[in-house]
């Protein structure tokens, strides 16, 4: 039986990671200009998931595919590290999990003699050693990579293929070191918890041709901060440049949590790191944020792209459990926009209430004030928030959508206890489609740099006092 391996939420205190980027059919590249050495090396990063297809991590090799190295995952979620020259490593541990970040090392010694030890995985501090498939490459190979005959990439194999959605940071390659994990990460001593480490000492000596990545510079995302030839980009712009880090994890969209969906695969509904919906009119989706709170006042933004039948708010852990839902539950509350009219979201039979809501159309951007304290949830249109709402009203909820409604607080409860709520987007009719960029604190849209009161996340519009970015440093902190 297959093992589910859930990815790292990474732990507080410590070395801080500032920076990663957003890979969305995108790459990172160089040459070397002279070899170095082809047998031993090592690679390290730190990674998360936004795209459930195949996906290539890192590779070497000629333009053709033959000769090749590459580290993988396949769209069945397995880790694989391959080259045609005789290795093929598949892991029997399942990566799935898109909300977190994980830490994957290899480390790479044809020369050794015992043949399972030339090739090495580590995943979260966990070294990998159960494999569908193993078999190790032979003894003194001279793998394709490390040379000057073969282009070496992050985020894509090859032949520009199979790239690898989602994010990135703290990109390491050693030329002639084979190192393990302990060079890289360490266990929280508090929580247990996998989490990174300054790169100094042997893991800070790059060889003739290593690499480190850590993305500070929003201007040269190539950046070799050894010191190196810096690695060339391929359609990766500043704005790719992401405080969603190992170290401060912030909610995307959930590419496998579909409560719901309808004519098409997930993968094909959302895009530039989860954070994008594009609903065709065939389809018929639920998405829901990757974090769920039911504890302290939260934030985010939308921007919408275009809308028809797309319903925008929140919904709780019930949401989407059953075939109808969420037609046959009060488990959501939002704005629902049928051809720029606006309508509520919730299906308990109150009707279609359009008092206090105010139509949006291409380019506005949508507030949400979630208050799970108070049990309150507030929407706005470019910096407004509809029916005068006042998300600093506390438990008065001076305008909140919920209470509009007469919805009061039973969205917040199932079965007489509070349960964990999530940012939703919902498109409810296959004739309709939509298209929105969702910023829970870590942009694609933005042009402005917003803060919340903890000073974490970039938004369009100032958080209301008291309200945060979905991201983890916020959830330790509110232990929600």
């Amino acid at each position: 039986m297959s093992i589910i391996i859930p990815a790292n939420s990474a732990a507080g205190g410590g070395f801080e990671v500032s920076n990663g980027i957003m890979l969305n059919n995108s790459r990172l590249f160089k040459t070397p200009s002279s070899s170095g050495s082809q047998r031993k090396f090592t690679f390290s990063a730190w990674v998360k998931k936004s795209d459930f297809s195949s996906g290539v991590i890192f590779s070497s090799g000629e333009a053709d595919g033959n000769p090749n190295f590459a580290l993988y995952f396949a769209s069945n979620d397995k880790l694989n590290l391959y080259s045609s020259q005789g290795m093929e490593y598949t892991t029997n541990a399942l990566f799935l999990d898109p909300g977190a970040w994980m830490h994957i090392v290899i480390s790479v010694d044809t020369a050794i003699s015992n043949a399972s030890n030339r090739q090495l995985i580590w995943v979260n501090g966990v070294q990998q050693t159960s494999f569908s498939t193993s078999n190790s490459i032979a003894q003194n190979t001279d793998l394709s990579i490390n040379t000057s005959a073969y282009r070496m990439a992050v985020g894509t194999g090859v032949d520009n293929q199979d790239y690898f959605g989602g994010y990135v940071a703290e990109v390491v390659f050693l030329d002639n070191q084979a190192l393990g994990h302990l060079s890289f990460g360490e266990f929280d001593s508090d929580s247990g918890i996998w989490k990174p480490i300054a790169i100094t000492g042997s893991a800070a000596t790059p060889g003739t041709n290593g690499f480190y990545l850590n993305f500070q510079d929003s201007s040269n995302l190539g950046n070799d901060e050894f010191g190196g030839t810096d690695l060339s980009v391929s359609d990766i712009v500043a704005r790719d440049q992401v405080t969603d880090t190992c170290t401060n994890n912030f909610a995307t969209l959930n590419p496998i949590d579909f409560a719901r969906w309808q004519n098409n695969t997930p993968e094909a509904v959302l895009a530039n790191g989860a954070l994008q919906t594009g609903i065709g009119s065939s389809e018929k989706v639920l998405l829901r944020s990757t974090i769920g709170v039911k504890k302290g006042k939260w934030y985010w933004e939308a921007k919408s792209d275009g809308v028809s039948k797309m319903f925008f708010g929140v919904c709780n852990s019930k949401c989407g459990t059953d075939a109808n839902a969420p037609h046959s539950s009060s488990d959501y509350v939002g704005v629902y926009y049928y051809e720029a009219t606006p309508y509520y979201a919730y299906y308990s039979g109150a009707g279609n209430p359009t008092n206090g809501i105010a139509s949006i159309s291409s380019g506005d951007i949508l507030n949400f004030a979630l208050d799970c304290d108070n049990q309150t949830f507030y929407i706005g249109k470019n910096g407004t928030y509809m029916n005068s709402g006042n998300p600093a009203s506390g438990a008065t909820g001076t305008g909140s959508i919920n209470r509009l409604w007469n919805y009061a607080s039973s969205l917040f409860y199932i079965d007489g206890i509070q349960t964990e709520m999530f940012a939703s987007c919902y498109v409810s009719s296959t004739s309709g489609s939509g298209t929105a960029q969702y910023n829970f604190g870590n942009p694609t849209f933005t042009g402005t740099d917003k803060s919340d009161d903890n000073n974490r996340g970039s938004f369009e519009y100032q958080p209301p006092a008291g309200y945060l970015a979905l991201c983890t440093a916020n959830l330790s902190e509110t232990n929600s």
